[in-house]
Order: C-alpha cells, then sequence, then structure tokens
C-alpha cells in the first residue's frame, strides 16, 4: 500500500500549517492554522473493507508538572506516553483521499463533535485531557488537532502519520472513543499499514 501525507516528509519538521500551536517570541505559542494536511493512498491489499487513519506523539511527558511553566524545563529524561492528535475509523474502502482542512481548519475553542464527519467516523484526541483544566478552552476534541508541544521540553517530539486497511468494514466503536480504544479494536483486523513520521518543537533552543 502507498500512502502519502501531502507536506509531511519523513524525518523533517512538520509545517506550521499543519499545528495547532505556532512559535511566538512574545507569548512561547501562539495558535496555529491547524489543518490536517491531505493524505491519499492506493494499491490497498485485496480484501480491505475498511480504513484507519491515525497521527500520534509517542513524545509526551508522563509528568506534567513543568510543562509550559516559567523558568523550568520539562526533563528528556521523564519517561513518555502516546498523546493522540488524530483518530479517524470507518472510512470506507471506496475511498483513497481526505483532503487538506477537510477535517480541521483551524483551532476550534472547546473542541469539535466526535462521531460521524465530513469521511468516516471521529474519535476524541488528547487535547481533551490536555485542556481540560483551562475554562477558555475545555471541551472534547474530535478528529484532528495539530501539533503543540511543551515549549520547555528538552526533547524534539516525533509525529507518527498512519493509514491502515482493515479487514471489516467497522470496528464497531461510537461515543467518545479514544486512541487505546482503536488500537485495541483494530488488533487482527489489519491487513497493511504504512507510517510517515515528522518532527516538531516550540523550544527556541532546538529549532
Amino acid at each position: 500500500m502507498k500512502v502519502h501525507f501531502n507536506g509531511i516528509t519523513e524525518g523533517q519538521p512538520v509545517p506550521e500549517k499543519f499545528a495547532f500551536g505556532v512559535f511566538s517570541e512574545e507569548d512561547h505559542m501562539s495558535f496555529g492554522p491547524n489543518r490536517n494536511p491531505e493524505v491519499t493512498w492506493e494499491d490497498a491489499p485485496e480484501g480491505t473493507k475498511s480504513f484507519v487513519v491515525m497521527m500520534f506523539d509517542p513524545d509526551v511527558p508522563s509528568i506534567a508538572d513543568d510543562v509550559n511553566q516559567e523558568g523550568k524545563v520539562v526533563s528528556n529524561e521523564i519517561p513518555r506516553v502516546d498523546f493522540f492528535h488524530w483518530l479517524l475509523v470507518d472510512i470506507p474502502a471506496s475511498v483513497n483521499r481526505i483532503p487538506e482542512g477537510e477535517d480541521s481548519d483551524g483551532v476550534s475553542p472547546k473542541g469539535k463533535e466526535p462521531g460521524p464527519g465530513p469521511i468516516g467516523i471521529r474519535g476524541v484526541n488528547n487535547f481533551t485531557q490536555f485542556l481540560a483544566g483551562n475554562p477558555d478552552m475545555a471541551g472534547t476534541y474530535g478528529g484532528y488537532d495539530g501539533p503543540c508541544p511543551p515549549w520547555n521540553d528538552e526533547l524534539i517530539h516525533h509525529y507518527h502519520y498512519e493509514v491502515h486497511a482493515l479487514d471489516v468494514e467497522t470496528l464497531g466503536l461510537d461515543g467518545e472513543f479514544d486512541g487505546e480504544a482503536v488500537s485495541k479494536a483494530m488488533e487482527g483486523h489489519v491487513l497493511a499499514s504504512e507510517r510517515v513520521t515528522g518532527t516538531y518543537t516550540l523550544n527556541p533552543d532546538l529549532r
């Protein structure tokens, strides 16, 4: 299976137009264009009945005490966990393209609705938990929301953009399902997977 995320180049920085947060000299971070990249795929295996598109960051600090705190740094020795940024499931086998900006075009304070979207069914990304304590931003974040790593993190973050071809038409997920639920539901049903990994940082010392 051939997969192309337009603008995402293996091992290279993710363009700012796809980011939730962009570097700001005044405030460390400001909201970015937050557009989902265009993704296309072809040559899916015989027997493919649906697709899953996801993007996640495996480099998110498991301890958030010092995240985005003046005068502090997030040590690169802190254990890291997965943070899901994009979950689209039950994409019909007849679909082979998601246009740029189709699932996200700009930051949506308080989130976007999960469930059936323009293409497939949106899962809930981890901005839901990350922004839960912010009264201006708290809400349920469905679909795509792009990179926004801590601006004081010593580690450059990696973003895995993936397409999975499945042998089932539906994963049977509904409601506010998350990345863990998607990964578990896909077990035993993946016919092919392809990944492109980009990088991103808001730390001025690493840019």
